[in-house]
């Protein structure tokens, strides 16, 4: 029996290759939310997150201990012979009309539905090249592998792809052999998503987005359309998300002033673990090719905050989603700096949580807020870190060091607040430098060093060298 206890030790002679490829994607989360076996926290603090891995690891175990209900045989290899691959993957194929119910269809399914799909249709040279290059990009990133009981297929649909479009020169019609026809749509038959898992997903799509109001209203319909008619039922493994983003539903329609419906991060990491998909990509987050033409790459317009002034010159214009670090002795002006900094944030660019964990809510806080005339109403203090940051853009830990955070803690704050940018405060050595693993420098965009009294000075990504007088 495989728990949270014995994890690792359990698993490391397990291929997971050779398993389904939501048990894949479940290894995959466990890895990432445990920081491979050495921090359990988010399991212990998180009810999604919890939930995830239970689950999976439910899974896991009735998967080990019952087995496949049928082995898929891997075929010989074919030399270029289009016939006897498929017609030989096709006896292997379970003779049922009753798909098997997942999370998520496999992406060799997916390619291989998306060919079939092909079949009668006019396409132009430059439909097939995307189609070749999304799925050279699948198989670069291992999305799908050579253990896979589907390998033949893609071999065969990416060798089609490849000589049609050499030989082609504008347009051409796509026709596919019966036999090959068959089979291959045999194969997209195979598995069926979740109705439940569908309506997670048009949730998670809502997720902070503008006049969802009435989506809201369809969507919420349409599940009690599909509970009315048994589509979703009490043993549905996803019933209890569904009663949750039901009660999210019904109090978004219901309050007029709530202009977005809003998910917790926690949950949307939750539900990518087992999903298999980046949730945030379906809020609009599209993710670049692994490998990509320097040309193209060139043209690629990226999304930056938009620093003006003096912030500007010492920061440079990073990304939406940064992380900075800054130090420098005692009593040199950091803080007033970083407070500085929380100001001209909230009143420019979003919502901003100063977390003052090293003075805490005192007098001293407040005169450097009032000194500074940064009080806004988007900017935030706390004496603790909040388990849930979904409400905020920029997030400064004062300390990091006072907090008792490790660098490991650091990336998992970011890993599930992918579109959050951190401001983490140290405390210094007598000699000036940070306090901490150098493992904090390097994982940061930003380095900001406050070298003597009043004077910033930047050595990160952006603006290196830059410059800035504090006070």
């Amino acid at each position: 029996m495989i728990t949270i206890h014995n994890y690792f030790d359990k698993v490391s002679d397990i291929q997971f290759s050779t398993l389904p490829e939501a048990l894949q994607k479940g290894n995959e989360f466990v890895t990432k939310a445990t920081s491979n076996g050495t921090n359990w926290n988010s399991y212990q603090n998180s009810e999604a997150i919890k939930k995830t891995i239970d689950l999976y690891l439910e899974r896991l175990n009735e998967h080990l201990k019952n087995k496949p209900a049928h082995k898929t045989n891997t075929p010989k290899q074919q030399h270029k012979v289009v016939k006897p691959v498929i017609e030989k993957k096709a006896k292997h194929i379970p003779q049922t009309d009753e798909a098997m119910l997942v999370e998520r269809i496999p992406e060799e399914i997916r390619f291989i539905k998306r060919f079939v799909n092909l079949n009668g249709k006019i396409k132009l040279k430059e439909d097939i090249l995307r189609f070749v290059n999304s799925l050279q990009k699948a198989i670069v990133e291992k999305k799908i592998r050579k253990a896979s009981p589907y390998a033949e297929q893609i071999k065969f649909i990416q060798s089609r792809l490849i000589d049609t479009y050499n030989d082609m020169k504008g347009k051409i019609k796509i026709e596919l052999k019966q036999e090959t026809y068959d089979a291959l749509k045999k194969i997209t038959g195979e598995e069926k998503v979740l109705p439940s898992i569908n309506f997670i997903k048009r949730y998670i799509g809502m997720n902070g987005k503008l006049a969802m109001k009435e989506k809201a209203k369809q969507l919420l319909n349409q599940i009690n359309k599909a509970y009315t008619k048994g589509k979703i039922t009490d043993s549905d493994p996803y019933i209890i998300e569904i009663h949750e983003l039901k009660k999210n539903l019904k109090t978004f329609i219901a309050t007029a002033s709530q202009k977005t419906l809003e998910i917790e991060q926690a949950t949307l990491n939750g539900f990518e673990g087992v999903l298999g998909c980046a949730c945030n990509q379906l809020n609009g987050l599209q993710e670049k090719p692994a490998i990509m033409n320097s040309m193209d790459f060139a043209k690629m317009e990226f999304d930056t905050i938009g620093l003006q002034g003096k912030w500007l010159n010492l920061i440079g214009d990073p990304s939406s989603n940064f992380t900075a670090m800054v130090f420098g002795k005692p009593k040199m002006g950091k803080s007033y700096l970083c407070i500085d900094f929380a100001g001209y944030l909230a009143r420019n660019h979003g919502k901003v949580l100063y977390v003052a964990r090293e003075e805490g809510l005192d007098y001293t806080l407040q005169m450097k807020l009032n000194d500074k005339n940064v009080k806004h109403p988007n900017l935030f203090v706390a004496s603790v870190l909040p388990e849930n940051l979904s409400a905020y853009d920029f997030i400064f830990l004062d300390s990091v060091n006072k907090l008792g955070l490790t660098p490991e803690d650091l990336n998992r704050l970011k890993s599930l607040n992918t579109t959050k940018s951190f401001i983490f405060i140290f405390q210094s050595t007598k000699a000036g430098a940070f306090r901490g693993a150098n493992t904090f420098q390097h994982d940061v965009d930003v380095v900001i060093e406050v070298p003597e009294k009043g004077k910033a000075v930047q050595m990160g990504r952006f603006n290196q060298g830059g410059e800035m007088e504090i006070f």
